[in-house]
C-alpha cells in the first residue's frame, strides 16, 4: 500500500495528463496510474524500412490486433466500427494526427437549436479560456480569422504554406464556392520544449512522432507534471476504484508489472481512461453500495456512446501531388456543412477533412478508399498511376447520443481476469444520412479538383478514433453521471475528465475540447480541494 496521494489520476493520456499537470503545478501530491509504459521514440517504426508492416501488427491502432501485454481485449461483435485505443504514457495521442479543431458555440446547445440530443450544462464562453491555455501549453499551429468560428487567441505557430495536395483540395472547394480553412494542428513549427524539435513534415504522424514535434501528452503534460512532483506508475492495470463506508473514493486496486495486486490510496480520484475504458472501470467497480457499477445510480454509465462515423472518398488526379508527404491529418478542412440543414435529410452536420494519402504498400493493398492493385503483370504501371496521385477526404459526421449505443461488460476478460468492455453500437439513420450527403459532397469536391476516378469507403471500420458520451455531464443526477465540473453525482471526490463526459459529439475531433475540460476540472478541484477531500 503506497503513501496516500492528494490526487490519483487513472490514465496518462490526453485528459489525465492535462489534469495531473495542472494539479501537480498547484502543489498537490499526484500519482498517475498508467496501464501502458513509456515509449522510446528510437523504437518507432519510422526508423525501419519495413515500417508499414508494423502499422498492421505491433503498432496497430486496434488492441485486438496488437495484443500487447499492456492491452486488454474489446468485444466488437456488435459494432461496425472498431475503437482506436493505445495504452502507454501519452495514450492514444501517440497514435494521433493532431487535428485540433474546437467545438463551436452551437455544439453546446444542440437541444435548444435543433431539438435533438441534449444541451451541455456549460457553454463555449466558459470553456474558451481553457482552450486558449491548452493551445499555449502544448503548442498549436494554425491561422486566425476563420469566419465560421469565434475569434481566438493568436496561434502559437503559423500554418504552413499550401503544398500541391492542399492546392488541389482548395481548387475543388473554390470551384464549388465552399468554405475552407487551415486546421488548427497540435504540432510545433519551432523548438518548443527541451527535446521537441520543429515539425519537418516527415510523416507518418500516427505511429508516434520520433522528434517530438507532435504535441502528444507524453512530450507535453506528463514530463511537466513529473517536474512538479507527480509520480507516474507504469504497467499498472487498475482493477477497480475503491470506495469507503462513507461512499467516497479511497483510491484504486491495481495489478503491477509483476502481476501483484497493489493499492494506491488517495484523497481524490480522477479517471481519464477514454470513452470505453472509463465505463469499463466504473462498471467493474461494483460493491454493495454500488451494485450496478460505481457512480451509476442513473444507469447512464456506458450509455449514449458516440463515435464519429467516417466515410472516405478518394479521387485520383492525373498529376502527381505527392499526397503521402507531410503531416498526416492536420491539414485543411471544410466546415461548409457543419450546421443543421434539414434539406439534407438529417439534423446537425459533418466536416470534410483533407488527409494524407496511402504510402507505397498501403497504395498497393488499397488502404482507405483505394482499390487493390493487380499483382503480377501491370502492377508497377498501376502503382505508378496511383501512388502520390490520391486526393483523400474524410467525411466525419456528428453522432447523436442514443441510450442503446453503449459500453457494457463482456464475457471476455484481460490477462488478469478483469472483464473486458463490449461495445454495442448501431449507425443511426441520422448519421447514415449525414455520411451519404457527405460522400456526395466529397465526390463533387474531388471531381471539381480534377479527379479522373473516385472510390468510396461508405463506413470505415478502422475509424473508431473518437470515443465519447459514456459518462455524460449534466445538472440532473437522474440523467447524467457527472456534474458541470466532471464530478460524479454519486461520489463527491470522484472526477472524470475524458471524452466519456461529452453530452454531444459535434462534427469535429474532440481532443482539444477534452483537454480544455480537463484543465477546467483540475482548476476547480484545486480551488475546492479542502471541501472535496474532507
Amino acid at each position: 500500500m503506497a503513501e496516500r496521494a492528494d490526487v490519483l489520476v487513472i490514465g496518462a493520456g490526453a485528459s489525465g495528463a492535462a489534469a495531473a499537470w495542472a494539479l501537480a503545478r498547484a502543489g498537490r501530491r499526484v500519482v498517475i496510474l498508467e496501464q501502458g509504459d513509456w515509449t522510446d521514440p528510437a523504437t518507432y517504426p519510422q526508423h525501419r524500412t519495413d515500417w508499414e508492416r508494423f502499422r498492421q501488427t505491433t503498432v496497430n491502432r486496434d488492441p485486438n490486433v496488437r495484443q500487447l501485454p499492456e492491452d486488454y481485449p474489446v468485444d466488437v461483435t456488435d459494432t461496425p466500427i472498431d475503437p482506436l485505443m493505445f495504452n502507454a504514457v501519452g495514450g492514444s495521442t501517440i497514435h494521433w494526427t493532431g487535428h485540433f479543431p474546437r467545438f463551436r458555440p452551437s455544439d453546446f446547445r444542440v437541444k435548444t437549436l435543433d431539438g435533438v440530443g441534449d444541451d451541455w450544462p456549460i457553454d463555449y464562453a466558459e470553456l474558451e479560456p481553457y482552450y486558449d491555455r491548452n493551445d499555449s501549453n502544448i503548442g498549436v499551429t494554425g491561422l486566425n480569422g476563420d469566419p465560421s468560428n469565434p475569434p481566438r487567441s493568436p496561434r502559437p505557430y503559423p500554418s504552413p504554406a499550401l503544398d500541391a495536395t492542399g492546392e488541389a483540395f482548395v481548387r475543388g472547394l473554390e470551384a464549388l464556392g465552399w468554405h475552407w480553412w487551415p486546421s488548427d494542428a497540435a504540432y510545433v513549427r519551432a523548438p518548443h520544449h527541451p527535446g521537441r524539435a520543429a515539425c519537418n513534415g516527415c510523416g507518418p504522424c500516427d505511429l508516434g512522432c520520433p522528434i517530438g514535434a507532435m504535441s502528444s501528452a507524453h512530450v507535453t503534460y506528463v514530463p511537466e507534471a513529473v517536474k512538479h512532483g507527480a509520480r507516474v506508475v507504469t504497467r499498472a492495470r487498475v482493477r477497480e476504484i475503491l470506495v469507503g463506508s462513507d461512499g467516497k473514493a479511497e483510491g484504486a486496486a491495481y495489478y503491477d508489472r509483476d502481476g501483484k495486486l497493489q493499492v494506491q490510496r488517495a484523497r481524490t480520484v480522477i479517471v481519464g481512461a477514454n470513452g470505453v475504458g472509463t465505463p469499463r472501470l466504473l462498471l467493474n467497480s461494483r460493491s454493495s453500495r454500488f451494485p450496478t457499477g460505481l457512480a451509476n445510480s442513473s444507469d447512464q454509465v456506458g450509455r449514449n456512446f458516440m463515435f464519429h462515423p467516417v466515410a472516405i472518398v478518394r479521387g485520383v488526379l492525373p498529376e502527381r501531388i505527392d499526397s503521402f508527404e507531410g503531416p498526416a491529418g492536420a491539414l485543411l478542412n471544410s466546415q461548409e456543412f457543419y450546421e443543421t440543414d434539414l434539406s439534407r435529410g438529417a439534423t446537425r452536420g459533418y466536416q470534410l477533412q483533407l488527409v494524407r494519402d496511402s504510402m507505397p504498400v498501403g497504395t498497393a493493398l488499397g488502404r482507405g478508399a483505394g482499390k487493390r492493385l493487380p499483382w503480377g503483370r501491370g502492377h508497377r504501371a498501376a502503382h505508378r498511376d496511383e501512388f502520390g496521385h490520391g486526393l483523400t477526404i474524410v467525411v466525419m459526421a456528428e453522432d447523436l447520443p442514443e441510450a442503446h449505443n453503449r459500453v457494457t461488460l463482456s464475457t471476455m476478460a484481460d490477462t488478469h481476469g478483469i472483464p473486458a468492455p463490449k461495445v454495442s453500437y448501431t449507425v443511426s439513420q441520422n448519421s447514415r444520412a449525414l455520411l451519404d450527403h457527405g460522400i456526395a459532397s466529397a465526390t463533387d469536391l474531388v471531381r471539381a479538383a480534377g479527379a479522373r476516378e473516385v472510390t468510396v469507403d461508405p463506413l470505415a471500420r478502422v475509424a473508431g478514433w473518437h470515443l465519447m458520451g459514456t459518462a455524460r455531464m449534466g445538472d440532473d443526477p437522474a440523467t447524467s453521471v457527472v456534474d458541470r465540473w466532471g464530478r460524479a453525482h454519486d461520489v463527491p471526490n470522484l472526477f472524470i475528465v475524458d471524452g466519456s463526459i461529452f453530452v454531444t459529439s459535434a462534427p469535429v475531433n474532440p481532443t482539444t475540447t477534452i483537454q480544455a475540460l480537463a484543465l477546467r476540472t483540475a482548476e476547480w478541484l484545486d480551488a475546492h480541494f479542502a471541501e472535496v477531500a474532507a
